[in-house]
């Protein structure tokens, strides 16, 4: 059940789905009361799969090596739930931004990105890790969204399959094809200047 506010009644409606005809914005973002985290894809509404046990304790790892590396630095992480405004070209009002995703992990350099609501622009590192319920069609839109934003760095972490893609922003503004990481790798950021990370670190249980 969703809890969308209706600009021609002033109040709040419940409904079963939004509509799909319509493109919301980050405006109506602000309003909606989900019981069930979304994300708002290019004016659509994603519902977002809730993530297992085996996604929590990589995204714990993770963050911990990640926050650990950062400290005392200008670099801020922050982990899901955390708005990202993905905004076309210049149009930074609330009515104009039409993408809010929620990575599993991000990392922002430049302070003038980030304001109460959350990060306005592209990250520095986007980490995204798979759940079951994730389909092809989502994860190919993520890499369209976060390549079109300019995200210097994006990794997929797969949990089942163990291994790490990395893809990393070229001059042209184009993701290179993805490096493959698995077991006894490290991976070295392009984007967070020092910060390195094992892959058998990642994917070890406790």
């Amino acid at each position: 059940m969703f809890t969308i506010y209706d600009d021609s009644t002033n109040k709040f409606d419940e409904v079963e789905e939004p509509d799909a005809s319509y493109e919301y914005s980050y405006a109506d973002y602000l309003q909606w009361k989900f019981e069930e985290r979304v994300e708002l894809i290019r004016g659509r509404i994603m519902k977002m799969t809730a993530p297992n046990r085996k996604h929590q304790d990589i995204s714990r790892d993770v963050s911990l090596k990640l926050g650990i590396f950062l400290k005392n630095k200008n670099c801020k992480m922050y982990a899901a739930p955390f708005d990202v405004r993905l905004p076309r070209k210049n149009n930074l009002k609330d009515e104009d931004i039409i993408t809010v995703v929620q990575p599993d992990l991000c990392v922002i350099c430049d302070e003038r990105k980030l304001d109460d609501k959350g990060c306005i622009g592209a990250p520095d590192l986007v980490i995204e890790i798979l759940s079951p319920g994730n389909s092809k069609r989502e994860v190919r839109l993520k890499y369209e969204l976060y390549e079109e934003a300019g995200v210097k760095e994006y990794w997929i972490i797969n949990p089942v399959e163990e291994n790490i893609a990395v893809f990393t922003i070229n001059y042209n503004g184009a993701f290179d094809g993805a490096k493959l990481y698995a077991a006894d790798d490290t991976i070295d950021s392009k984007a967070i200047d020092g910060f390195q990370i094992s892959v058998t670190d990642i994917f070890q249980t406790n």
